[in-house]
């Protein structure tokens, strides 16, 4: 083998130092005073400056609910500043920033580093200033254009680049762009990446999102919520919507709300939580077709069956009595229904007893959670009904003493109105990566939890409610409408119930025959109404008609 002269290893020695220098020269000369700044600033991670997240669509894939949109920034590095500079340079960062010349004096004279997202009239304003120490630069900026609306949904992005609750967190790894640096922003790191690189940033674009969640619907019900706040003085609500015959979530609406943008202005974090997946509750009179469901099922009772209501029922300690403690004399079930008789339901679970009880219950899911594709879903083993004593098995009939969320209740609800079977909600439709490549990242098969007769034989008793008893006020015209109304007591810390507030609430699926759709309106502590029928009720009946205008569903009448 021919050996190489010498004088080829002397070339490559001086081609690469003239490059090593070329490169520093770069890096120390003409960008030196920017990155300079930039490593002062240790606590700016380059992620947060370079970062291209994905985008949240809704399920027209079109409308925006989250995006990164490229923001001009402005760094100062005190230390560049020249002296003799400073009192001019200080009134034109007043001037142009719209901060106090004592603020930013003191910031100057601690040695800070600051950093401002700038105005495109700021922006224009420094570009035509020429001050020493003042470097111009853009950042990605995540951005939600509808500001407070469905923001317990999505969540937000924090100063570092990470999703924070909602779906910005639970999806946070896919929507996120990875830059070729991460950690901390150190001269070492960004020379480092330069060389490997042969530029500042190597990115590898974050994949977008396209939601199950109807713009339109989801509008509404916020809206609806509104009205409802300024109506009946609730202290917080929610309204979900789910597709029976998939999972879909086609809207989850909360109130209060916050905006997205402006989140480290919230005084009261607990608003950033999705109460529709975190917030326990008892849910009272809606819980009664999941145990009227284990009944039927079990063929203890029929729709028909009867039973001599007296007005209370006992079977150990405190009676147990009816709303207003009304006796209702001989009703069959289809009346326990239509007048939400709590007798009646103690009646049903006498005869599934303890443990065929607690086999339905689990069976519809309120011992584990649903599986939803959002941050911090919660949910209770509800332990202390497990190990209870018979009275306690006897006020769970009707919703008391048992801890679920909305989202459980809704499931349950929507596996009645899908014959039987309970899918597993999801609020993702399509996974889509940069370069166009499609992903469904939420395909399970649905669980039977229930026969179909029996889902069958159950709906047509809720469309009684609807018709006949406390559910009037949900009803759409020309349209069959399955439901049920709840007015649970809330437990008090100190024992007991409070006796002047309440959780009022309404479930129900449309057109009963044919399911489209199913909604829970929950309404936290309203001061205006003693019932549900008043108040969950009449707003179903909205939101129903609304979505069925919207979809065009043909009258089932």
């Amino acid at each position: 083998m021919k050996q190489i002269p010498a004088n080829v290893y002397l070339i490559f020695f001086l081609l690469f130092g003239a490059l090593l220098l070329g490169k520093l020269f770069y890096l120390q000369v003409v960008k030196g005073e920017y990155y300079g700044a930039l490593a002062m600033g240790q606590q700016i991670p380059v992620e947060e400056t370079n970062s291209q997240r994905g985008t949240i669509f809704f399920n027209d894939g079109k409308t925006i609910l989250a995006q990164t949109v490229i923001s001009p920034i402005v760094y100062i590095s005190p230390s560049k500043i020249p002296q003799e500079e400073k009192e001019q340079t200080i009134q034109k960062l007043s001037e142009i920033l719209g901060d106090t010349i004592e603020t930013i004096t003191l910031q100057i004279d601690k040695g800070e580093t600051i950093k401002k997202e700038l105005t495109t009239e700021q922006y224009k304003a420094f570009k035509q200033e020429n001050l020493k120490g003042v470097y111009i630069d853009e950042i990605f900026n995540r951005v939600y254009p509808n500001k407070k609306f469905a923001s317990q949904l999505v969540g937000f992005v924090n100063g570092e680049g990470n999703g924070q609750y909602g779906i910005e967190s639970f999806y946070n790894n896919t929507l996120k762009g990875e830059d070729f640096l991460k950690g901390k922003n150190t001269t070492f790191s960004i020379i480092s990446s330069v060389f490997k690189t042969g530029n500042e940033i190597t990115q590898t674009l974050g994949k977008d999102l396209q939601l199950t969640i109807d713009y339109n619907i989801q509008y509404y019900a916020q809206k609806l919520l509104e009205e409802a706040f300024n109506e009946w003085q609730m202290d917080s609500g929610q309204i979900m919507v789910e597709e029976p015959s998939t999972g879909k979530i086609l809207a989850m609406a909360v109130w209060p709300t916050y905006d997205p943008n402006q989140y480290g202005q919230e005084k009261n974090v607990s608003v950033f939580s999705n109460p529709c997946i975190q917030g326990l509750f008892e849910p009272g009179s809606v819980f009664k077709p999941v145990v009227m469901a284990g009944g039927l099922e079990e063929k203890l009772i029929t729709p028909e069956t009867t039973f001599f209501d007296s007005g209370s029922a006992n079977v150990g300690g405190p009676s147990i009595y009816n709303f207003a403690k009304k006796a209702w004399g001989e009703q069959t079930m289809v009346g326990v229904l239509e007048n939400s008789i709590n007798t009646g339901m103690v009646f049903v679970e006498q005869k599934l007893g303890k443990t065929g009880l607690l086999k339905y219950i689990q069976k519809f899911g309120f011992f584990e959670k649903t599986g939803i594709d959002v941050a911090g879903e919660t949910y209770s083993t509800n332990q202390a009904l497990k190990n209870g004593y018979p009275r306690d098995f006897a006020v769970a009939s009707f919703g008391q003493g048992i801890q679920i969320t909305s989202l459980q209740m809704l499931q349950a609800i929507s596996a009645i109105a899908n014959e039987g079977k309970m899918n597993k909600p999801y609020v993702v439709e399509k996974i889509i990566s940069s370069k166009g490549e499609v992903e469904q990242p939420n395909t399970t098969s649905p669980k039977q939890v229930i026969s179909k007769n029996t889902a069958i034989e159950l709906s047509a008793m809720m469309v009684s409610v609807v018709e006949n008893g406390g559910g009037r006020r949900a009803k759409v015209p020309d349209y069959l409408v399955a439901g049920k109304t709840g007015t649970a007591q809330i437990p008090s810390p100190n024992g007991g119930y409070y006796e002047d507030r309440t959780i009022q609430s309404f479930v129900g699926f449309a057109p009963a025959t044919s399911p489209k759709f199913a909604i829970l309106i929950r309404m936290d502590n309203p001061k205006q109404s003693d019932a549900a029928s008043s108040c969950a009720a009449p707003i179903f009946g909205k939101l129903a008609k609304y979505i069925i205008d919207l979809k065009q569903i043909p009258p089932t009448k």
